[in-house]
């Protein structure tokens, strides 16, 4: 049941937020338009009116909705630190440290999917510089964390290692670089996967470039309609090794 009063969000924001849960789901292939509309009896152009932000919801139909897709409210909200927390400095800026997927695929953070929290030095976020390519990346929540997978690992040695803990601005997937003459680098969807490499863009594909010189350079061909900041989850603003 949705709580019009819900401290944390008003109407409009849970809104545009359920919105972007439903159009992740049915990227995924968890959901489609007609399957929803089956699910709460609301007609399919109904549905899609809204999907594409062309009108709101009452309070009835998101109800409906929440139900039918197991939502609640906490779903919705953004993930941010709790109280009770007592290793979290109180002048430290939170991020969470998520699976790859939902650092691909997830505009907004819900609770369940953290696994736990990067707690960082005050004014560090508030530093870095936002460049978005993508115009739907603005809707998302800037600051995720990800653990570099075993095989990321020997690729991108020394300068990333297995278990490192990666920061990411999902608000920069331009192409531009962030310091002059020096590459960025970047959280890529491969395929279902998510890879940390040195990206350029020739020819209609995206050019996945290893630290260690050793490993292979990989192509990833860009489809018809798309573009290379659709496949870039963020940039990598912050490595934290583990010693």
């Amino acid at each position: 049941m949705l709580r019009a009063n819900d401290p944390q969000m008003n109407f409009t924001q849970m809104q545009e937020r359920l919105r972007l849960e439903l159009l992740r789901r049915i990227q995924r292939g968890s959901l489609s338009v007609s399957l929803l509309a089956r699910e709460t009896g609301f007609g399919q152009p109904h549905i899609s009116n809204f999907l594409r932000g062309r009108r709101q919801l009452s309070l009835e139909a998101v109800d409906r909705i929440l139900a039918a897709q197991h939502l609640t409210t906490a779903d919705l909200t953004p993930a941010s630190w709790q109280p009770g927390d007592e290793s979290v400095d109180v002048e430290a800026s939170s991020v969470p440290i998520v699976p790859h997927a939902v650092a691909m695929f997830e505009p907004i953070i819900r609770p369940p999917t953290v696994q736990s929290m990067l707690h960082l030095p005050a004014g560090l976020l508030q530093s870095l510089r936002a460049r978005v390519a993508s115009p739907r990346r603005v809707a998302w929540q800037r600051f995720v964390a990800v653990r570099v997978a075993a095989a990321d690992g020997p690729p991108m040695e020394p300068l990333l290692l297995p278990g490192a803990i990666t920061l990411l601005d999902r608000h920069y997937n331009s192409l531009m670089p962030y310091r002059p003459n020096r590459p960025n680098l970047y959280a890529v969807q491969k395929g279902a996967h998510l890879t940390l490499r040195y990206v350029d863009f020739v020819a209609s594909r995206l050019v996945l470039r290893p630290h260690n010189i050793a490993y292979p350079v990989n192509l990833i061909e860009i489809d018809p309609g798309k573009s290379p900041g659709d496949l870039i989850a963020g940039r990598v603003a912050l490595i934290l090794n583990e010693p």
